[in-house]
């Protein structure tokens, strides 16, 4: 078992819900990267999401696309992540997915990326833009890395698309409980059950639900139907707050912890 996988069986025999956290690489920078990801770790982070740099992040809102467009003036590049992973490791053992558009992949070649990425202590792939149907490559050398390719299903996933998404998932599961782009929310979705019930009709995998969850209430509300909840517009846009803070680190990490503890109170 890699990382996300030990992670998920040690929360299932605790009988205790996970947080998954999203940021943007580089974000102001690389070192403050570092820095949040181990505040994180101690936080009660259970696995970190961090988002590659891209030039078009089309799954992406507003919130997030600034803090795209933020690394990608700080600099930061996919090899640089890479590195920054690598130094992360010398301290923590947190669970790492890369979330990342396939075009960079692409850039590097498939193959050398995966390997790459493994090498660094990077243990999954969330690729934004990859159809499973195109997918089979892909699955076969992220196996051969012991790599978990993760994979979204949406709100208007029809049941056949779910029966064929879900088998193919490792890791967990990550369920968009919204229609369209990444953002904080009033309200969360009421379709949350259902949807979650149909996946695992499909997969014993943990189901990571994100999109929207903006604060430790709704986190404790949609904990009760996933095995995880996902928090990223929340966070980065605090990041893009404090970004220039001396306490930066510790701002942010104060509101995932207070995250943490409301998912951990749900049995």
């Amino acid at each position: 078992m890699n990382r996300i996988e030990q992670r998920f069986a040690a929360l299932k025999a605790a009988g205790q819900r996970g947080l998954v956290v999203y940021i943007g690489a580089g974000d102001p920078n690389l070192e403050a990267t570092r820095r949040l990801a181990l505040g994180f770790d101690a936080a009660g982070v259970d696995v970190l999401e961090l988002g590659v740099p891209f030039s078009d992040p089309l799954a992406d809102g507003i919130v997030n696309q600034l803090a795209a467009q933020r690394g990608l003036e700080s600099g930061t590049t996919p090899p640089k992540v890479l590195a920054t992973i690598t130094e992360i490791r010398k301290e923590s053992q947190i669970p790492i997915v890369l979330y990342i558009y396939f075009n960079l992949l692409h850039r590097v070649g498939v193959e050398r990326f995966i390997r790459d990425a493994a090498a660094a202590g990077v243990d999954g792939l969330l690729v934004l833009d990859l159809p499973p149907e195109e997918s089979e490559t892909y699955e076969s050398l992220m196996a051969s890395a012991g790599l978990s390719p993760v994979y979204l299903i949406a709100p208007t996933t029809p049941d056949a698309r779910i029966a064929l998404i879900a088998p193919r998932a490792r890791g967990f599961i990550y369920y968009v409980s919204r229609e369209g782009v990444t953002g904080m929310q009033s309200q969360v979705s009421d379709t949350i059950a259902m949807m979650t019930d149909k996946i695992r009709a499909h997969s014993p995998l943990p189901i990571a639900v994100g999109f929207g969850i903006s604060n430790a209430e709704q986190a404790r509300q949609v904990a009760q139907h996933a095995e995880a909840i996902v928090v990223g517009s929340a966070i980065v846009n605090r990041i893009a707050e404090h970004g220039k803070s001396a306490d930066l680190v510790e701002r942010v990490s104060g509101f995932v912890r207070e995250l943490a503890e409301a998912v951990r109170s749900v049995r």
